[in-house]
């Protein structure tokens, strides 16, 4: 299981979730290009020292991240737009689930390529949570029902 961020905007949530990844055992897909310069300080203070613990892998466009793809993964974007809740959802060891921009969510061309969509469900007229947030709800949910987490493993 690999976490997807798509162009991200905001330094602190990619610190947060780096430093998700590294504790639970998680790589990061970085795709670029970012809003900010990767070391940026608010990235480094988001992230802690766990950034040095972190399998993150970085790639240059949506075109380089999807080349490595091998036909086995299955891209699970979480997206306001989706009608299955994550919840409801059945996750697989492989799968990458993919956060868009903080501040446009996933372009259509990215809904395009998702083998599926998943969504959080909200209260009424409220437009969307956390990325950071959203990422570790549908990250634990996946890793439930995958039996990932470390006391899970065999």
């Amino acid at each position: 299981m690999r976490l997807v961020l798509f162009e991200p905007d905001i330094p602190q949530n990619t610190g947060t979730l780096i430093r998700l990844g590294a504790c639970l055992g998680v790589a990061i897909e970085i795709v670029e290009p970012c809003g900010f310069i990767l070391s940026d300080a608010r990235l480094r203070r988001a992230g802690l020292d766990y950034l040095a613990l972190a399998e993150v892998t970085r790639h240059v466009s949506w075109a380089a991240f999807r080349a490595t793809l091998g036909p086995e993964a299955r891209l699970v974007l979480l997206t306001t737009r989706a009608s299955v809740p994550y919840h409801r959802f059945a996750y697989r060891p492989g799968d990458f689930l993919l956060l868009g921009r903080e501040s446009a969510g996933a372009p259509q061309h990215v809904h395009d390529a998702a083998d599926a969509r998943v969504v959080i469900p909200m209260l009424p007229d409220r437009r969307s949570l956390n990325v950071a947030l959203a990422g570790a709800m549908v990250l634990g949910e996946a890793m439930r029902q995958t039996a990932a987490f470390v006391g899970d493993r065999s």
